[in-house]
């Protein structure tokens, strides 16, 4: 059973497991998985705000050929963990098969960690990130014009940001994936408490992650939750394509945040998988459903970046 295997990494309470021990179980859970084959997975380094970060490049064989000089789309991938936790490696399996199944070149970025590097190191390396795509995007075989941002969880959060960021500033992004995101760190919707515990994702653990996160920072801060931006700055927002999880604290705070960027008249699609938990998206080989929504999101992408 899943979840009672998914017990197991809490079995510790939240309140007194640190962020290191945390780090080392997450990565042995996340170690599974099959891996989709790719034309090269290259890791190298970006320039960040605060000093060199890790990269991993991933191109499929579909666009590994010659494309008589244009580039492929690309997308670039925030991973989740509550913006303590997570890394390359435990997302791994996750953005090879994003990026197989969207026909994209993906580079996941290793973002700074809270409570190391709290709020807003995360949000920062993501839109040097950015830049540093836009810049080198011949050198990495990508298409600037054509660049999506994506991320789960955390992940999720730091790309509804970023797109927030960006829309006046560029550079321009075509398609935001947001992969039961966290947008309203005030945990006020009605799922955060009816899914609070048992479901693998608590409510206990998503004030961990924000207390490491946030420290004293107001969570109704907009660039901590997305949902709190005014009216006027969700306008004019990329399409996008959120996913959510019917047995996840996090489910309607996605739902929600989703429906007011179609209020604003992003064309947004919002998907509920039903009897799934948070973290689905990366468990395919365990949960079909996350095969499923892999295989939507990859669709999304294609038509948005085509």
């Amino acid at each position: 059973n899943l979840l009672q295997m998914l017990a197991g990494l809490e079995a510790v309470p939240m309140s007194v497991q640190t962020p290191d021990g945390l780090r080392q179980a997450y990565g042995a859970f996340s170690s599974f998985g099959s891996s989709e084959d790719m034309a090269s997975v290259v890791d190298r380094t970006f320039p960040g705000p605060a000093g060199d970060l890790p990269i991993r490049i991933y191109v499929p064989h579909e666009v590994a050929g010659d494309r008589d000089g244009v580039g492929a789309p690309g997308l670039i991938y925030l991973h989740g963990g509550g913006w303590v936790i997570g890394n390359l490696e435990t997302h791994d399996t996750t953005v090879r098969a994003l990026a197989q199944a969207a026909g994209v070149v993906a580079i996941s970025v290793d973002y700074r960690l809270a409570p190391e590097s709290p709020f807003p190191a995360a949000i920062d390396d993501a839109l040097a990130a950015v830049r540093w795509v836009v810049d080198n995007a011949a050198e990495l075989g990508v298409d600037p014009s054509r660049l999506a941002i994506g991320g789960d969880s955390a992940g999720g959060n730091l790309t509804a940001v970023v797109c927030q960021r960006l829309r006046d500033t560029g550079p321009e992004i075509r398609f935001q994936l947001l992969v039961y995101p966290a947008t309203d760190l005030r945990m006020g919707f009605p799922s955060i408490d009816e899914n609070a515990e048992g479901y693998f994702l608590t409510k206990e653990a998503m004030e961990w992650f924000s207390h490491h996160y946030l420290g004293d920072h107001d969570p109704a801060d907009p660039l901590v939750s997305p949902f709190c931006a005014p009216d006027a700055a969700l306008s004019g927002l990329p399409p996008g394509l959120t996913i959510t999880a019917e047995f996840d604290p996090l489910r309607d705070e996605g739902e929600a945040y989703a429906q007011r960027l179609r209020a604003a008249g992003v064309d947004m699609t919002a998907t509920r998988y039903d009897g799934v938990i948070h973290g689905f998206f990366s468990m395919r080989d365990m949960v079909p459903d996350g095969g499923t929504a892999i295989d939507e999101a990859g669709a999304a992408l294609r038509s948005a970046l085509k």
